[in-house]
């Protein structure tokens, strides 16, 4: 496997225990300023600080996601990444958990040394309980 490829690896794997653990901080320190977030039904989020207003009403709720990596091609200080992705957001009040899965296409960019991620297609959808 090639470094950066690991790396790119790494950098998912961070974002997942991140998330789950609730560390937002960790998780933006993964995406450059400018990232662009496409989402089914609802307007692109853009920018590190959009995503990070988003997660400021997720502190309630717990996040547990799997991310099954289909492919990783680097191309100079550029990469893209599909994955099949997997998530549940639970309700911290005891709520029912909604789960969510799809296809996701993202664009990474190496910058000062670390890849971080530029753009994210998620094509999530509720799954049946």
């Amino acid at each position: 496997m090639h470094d950066d490829e690991a790396a790119i690896r790494q950098v998912i794997t961070t974002w997942l225990q991140a998330s789950a653990s609730g560390d937002t901080d960790t998780v933006l320190s993964l995406m450059t300023d400018d990232v662009v977030f496409l989402r089914p039904g609802t307007p692109p989020m853009l920018g590190r600080a959009a995503f990070a207003a988003a997660q400021s009403s997720m502190g309630k709720f717990t996040i547990a996601a799997n991310a099954d990596i289909q492919e990783i091609k680097v191309l100079g200080d550029w990469a893209y990444c599909w994955n099949k992705l997997t998530v549940t957001i639970s309700p911290g009040d005891g709520g029912s958990p909604v789960t969510q899965s799809g296809n996701v296409l993202s664009i990474f960019r190496k910058s000062e040394g670390a890849w971080r991620l530029s753009r994210d297609a998620n094509m999530l959808t509720k799954t049946p309980q």
